[in-house]
């Protein structure tokens, strides 16, 4: 069960992290379509909580926001599902610890049913185990409701802008687990390549051809086509597009 307390909304109407504007983002404008006149389209919300007065304190903070509204409450997971079902929501905010299904629970039937729908989850726990697992489960953000007044409309808003938003504690866990990983020889995703692979998606992001890459490196046109086809499929890509993607993001080569 969660715990029903939640900080009351600061008398300022607004946090002093949130941003102060309530111009909508455009992942939330393109989901309802132009706006008519000058309104603002709203970012429609789910809200699931199995405590009522948690639900009437979150809601409060929400829908004193312009360009966010509550559309629709759940008091747990299975029927944060239905809900879904019946309406049309931008984002969902749920509860991890609920009845019959949990939020973590809900949140992979909802990212399944509804793969446009974001998902954040509002818990009190601050649990490396709770945020990995919400994290694997399609939420894009976790904010805990001892400052959810303070955090919450600006991971609305960040949800909404693709952007995934935790609080410092989540940021210093995640990088602990991914030094943690490094340590213990598990994250290997950037030297899976062998040297002479990592040569040729350098000069095929770079735009050369199979027959310059062989002179370049003294090759034969088969010996670059054989890395190609084995760099495609050893990373799980397509096509030079998305090896050149992959190149930069593995800084091979500048953006």
């Amino acid at each position: 069960m969660s715990d029903p307390s939640l900080p009351e909304p600061s008398a300022s109407g607004h946090s002093a992290t949130a941003p102060t504007t309530g111009t909508p983002t455009a992942a939330a404008a393109s989901a309802h379509g132009p706006s008519q006149g000058s309104a603002p389209a709203k970012i429609r919300i789910l809200l699931a909580d199995d405590h009522a007065l948690v639900r009437r304190g979150v809601r409060l903070i929400l829908d004193r926001e312009p360009d966010l509204e509550v559309v629709a409450e759940a008091g747990d997971g299975a029927e944060a599902i239905d809900m879904a079902r019946a309406h049309e929501a931008d984002l969902a905010v749920l509860d991890i610890a609920m009845p019959r299904l949990t939020g973590l629970q809900a949140a992979r039937e909802l990212a399944a049913l509804k793969p446009g729908l974001r998902i954040l989850m509002l818990t009190m726990h601050d649990n490396e185990q709770y945020l990995f697992q919400a994290l694997k489960s399609g939420a894009c953000g976790y904010v805990l409701k001892s400052v959810a007044d303070r955090d919450l409309v600006a991971a609305c808003r960040a949800a909404m802008r693709d952007e995934p938003f935790l609080y410092p504690g989540a940021v210093t866990a995640l990088i602990r687990n991914y030094l943690d990983r490094v340590r213990h020889g598990e994250e290997t995703s950037d030297h899976i390549l062998t040297p002479r692979e990592e040569e040729v998606l350098k000069l095929v992001a770079e735009g050369h051809s199979s027959k310059e890459i062989a002179e370049i490196l003294f090759i034969s046109i088969k010996t670059v086509q054989r890395h190609r086809a084995n760099l495609l499929q050893k990373l799980g890509l397509r096509d030079r597009l998305e090896l050149t993607r992959y190149a930069i993001r593995a800084g091979l080569i500048e953006p």
